[in-house]
């Protein structure tokens, strides 16, 4: 378990944090590399974007207010749709007026709200599992994931329902943590 209860958010305010960054950069990177593949970017222009992306939020990120209205997806949204824009108008021929190309929205800039939450919380799930012993985690991929009963799971595992629901509790309370402002 993270001996920083802080969320992941916080901790990313401050750049010195480097184990809250690699964190952060595991957690968003395959999730970046999705939505601009989805939206038609060759590969070496998602890398750049990527990057792009990674090197405005080492700015932002530490001065990052979480506004009560708006959510860190949208925030971010904003961030790589202007990323995007960006490189868009280094790739275009200069005869395009620069005014046109910031007009131009980038293509669903706003994430789609559950895919979004299924490709962070899957991907901070496979970040957290290692910090669980094999059985907590069987029962709480059973309970949670699979939807079994406590009871069947408890016999297979050769544990308590009560043990089944611990597991379960603890995993959800440490991805809430490390999810804490990221999803809303």
């Amino acid at each position: 378990m993270h001996s920083t209860p802080a969320s992941l958010l916080d901790r990313l305010r401050s750049p010195d944090d480097a184990e809250a960054w690699v964190r952060f950069v595991r957690l968003y990177t395959p999730f970046l590399y999705y939505w601009a593949n989805r939206n038609g970017l060759q590969e070496s222009d998602t890398e750049d974007l990527v990057q792009e992306v990674f090197a405005q939020l080492l700015k932002a990120l530490p001065q990052f207010k979480l506004d009560p209205n708006r959510s860190f997806r949208a925030w971010l949204a904003v961030v790589v749709g202007n990323k995007w824009r960006e490189l868009n108008r280094k790739r275009r021929p200069q005869t395009v007026p620069a005014s046109d190309l910031d007009e131009q929205p980038a293509p669903d800039a706003d994430f789609d709200d559950r895919e979004y939450r299924a490709h962070i919380a899957g991907r901070a799930l496979n970040l957290i599992q290692e910090e669980f012993a094999p059985a907590t985690w069987k029962a709480f991929w059973a309970a949670v994931v699979e939807r079994r009963p406590a009871n069947a799971i408890a016999v297979e595992l050769g544990i308590s329902p009560n043990a089944v629901y611990l597991a379960r509790g603890r995993v959800l309370r440490r991805l809430r943590e490390e999810l804490k402002g990221l999803v809303d």
